[in-house]
């Protein structure tokens, strides 16, 4: 008994030191962009080797990023592109999960499978006619070109219809027995119940929407409609800042930092919402 507590101790602390290794590995490149936007001496070049601590301390790169670039209004820019995808794509991704789990209904496996396939469909491959689409109903340089697409949300109908398939029948039949409609099911009994999804659904589209490139470049051409990652690439590269690294790391930082706070508060709801997908009735 005695062997055993011992080896069990040895192996959650073999474990513990191997994550706290990994943790340490994926962390160095972050801390090395946060020190290096915060030493001015690397204002015209990457020290080698790489210094981990600032040899000027100075906040000098995020004054001129903020003085140079207009990060604000990049950021209300991509705000309001990601508010009208959440709405967008939580609302069908929740009505879809609803339907596919809960309403039987002949062909039900089929459009689920259809769905699925959409996603092994690579998104360089829809690229161009979704564009050309967009361009003849005269939608591009347009925020309706993010808000519409986010309609079908495949992976979000699958997270929802995997997290309610957890959820009893029983909610279901009694109301219905009791006379109320399938939205006023959704609506009153099932929605209150998918906090975690719902969470879930919300980190993972912010994260997309912040992170887009591919897309808003093609659809804008207005400087003034920019998302951040777009301006920020778009004016670096204009203005000659990118040979600036101290600068070119601020940048990173301010990117970089939303989403990084976002997900350090709520990732909880991810790991729930999928622990819980994976419990079968």
């Amino acid at each position: 008994m005695q062997s055993y507590k011992r080896k069990k101790k040895f192996r959650n602390m073999l474990i513990i030191s191997i994550l706290i290794l990994v943790s340490l590995t994926m962390l160095i490149p972050f801390w090395w962009m946060i020190t290096t936007s915060l030493d001015w001496a690397a204002v015209t070049r990457v020290p080698f080797p790489p210094r981990f601590w600032p040899k000027e301390f100075s906040w000098q790169a995020y004054r001129v990023t903020f003085a140079n670039i207009p990060m604000v209004m990049y950021m209300v820019n991509t705000l309001t592109v990601i508010t009208g995808m959440i709405i967008a794509s939580a609302s069908s991704a929740l009505l879809a999960g609803y339907s596919l789990s809960k309403i039987r209904f002949r062909g039900s496996k089929l459009v689920l499978f259809a769905s699925l396939c959409v996603l092994m469909i690579p998104f360089e491959t829809t690229m161009i006619p979704q564009f050309l689409l967009f361009n003849q109903l005269g939608l591009t340089n347009t925020y309706w070109a993010f808000w519409l697409p986010g309609i079908s949300y495949v992976m979000g109908t699958f997270f929802t219809k995997q997290y309610m398939d957890s959820l009893p029948d029983a909610l279901r039949e009694s109301a219905r027995l009791d006379g109320a409609n399938e939205m006023r099911v959704f609506w009153q009994i099932y929605l209150p119940l998918c906090g975690p999804v719902v969470a879930t659904l919300v980190i993972l589209l912010f994260l997309y929407g912040w992170n887009d490139f591919l897309w808003p470049l093609l659809i804008l051409n207005d400087s003034k409609k920019f998302t951040v990652q777009i301006g920020v690439a778009m004016f670096t590269y204009q203005s000659g800042l990118k040979q600036m690294p101290a600068i070119r790391m601020a940048l990173a930082v301010v990117s970089v930092l939303p989403i990084l706070v976002l997900y350090l508060f709520l990732q909880r709801f991810i790991v729930e919402s999928i622990a819980t997908s994976g419990i079968k009735q």
